[in-house]
């Protein structure tokens, strides 16, 4: 499997908002990267799997394998959706500790959190919060896994 390097996905998103004139463009954009996110089986959508701080409903899932954590999502207002992929797109498939380590410098190059509204910034924040918590517990896991071998 053959991911690439976060700051590389994260250069590739700055460029692609980079060929848009207005937010207007952007805000479609990530509406288009929301639709073409997997669906999420009705089986994760579970008060458990939904990420605290955001304003809308955003469930979020991840599993462990082959030393990557990979992430699914979903979430009830398109924006959101949008805004979820993009993380997804930079951060799933990578280790616990690029996940943990990950600065997400795209977001303010892109300028996203001054064209989101308190609430959404917010949940951004939160969004990001949940996958790097996730990412330090399966490093933890794995962690006591080799502890104890």
């Amino acid at each position: 499997m053959n991911i690439k390097p976060i700051h590389e996905i994260e250069k590739e998103i700055i460029e692609d908002f980079a060929l848009f004139d207005s937010w207007e463009d952007k805000y479609e954009y990530i509406i288009d990267m929301g639709k073409k996110l997997p669906v999420l089986e009705d089986e994760h959508k579970l008060d458990e799997n939904k990420i605290k701080g955001c304003q809308s409903t955003v469930w979020l899932v991840a599993s462990y394998n082959d030393g990557r954590v990979f992430f699914k999502a979903d979430s009830d207002a398109i924006i959101v959706k949008g805004l979820i992929s993009m993380l997804i797109k930079v951060l799933s498939g990578h280790t616990p500790t690029e996940i943990i380590d990950a600065r997400l410098d795209f977001i303010r190059e892109i300028g996203m959190m001054t064209h989101l509204a308190q609430t959404r910034s917010n949940g951004l924040l939160s969004m990001i919060k949940q996958m790097k918590n996730y990412a330090i517990a399966f490093q933890a896991i794995n962690s006591q896994k080799t502890d104890h071998k």
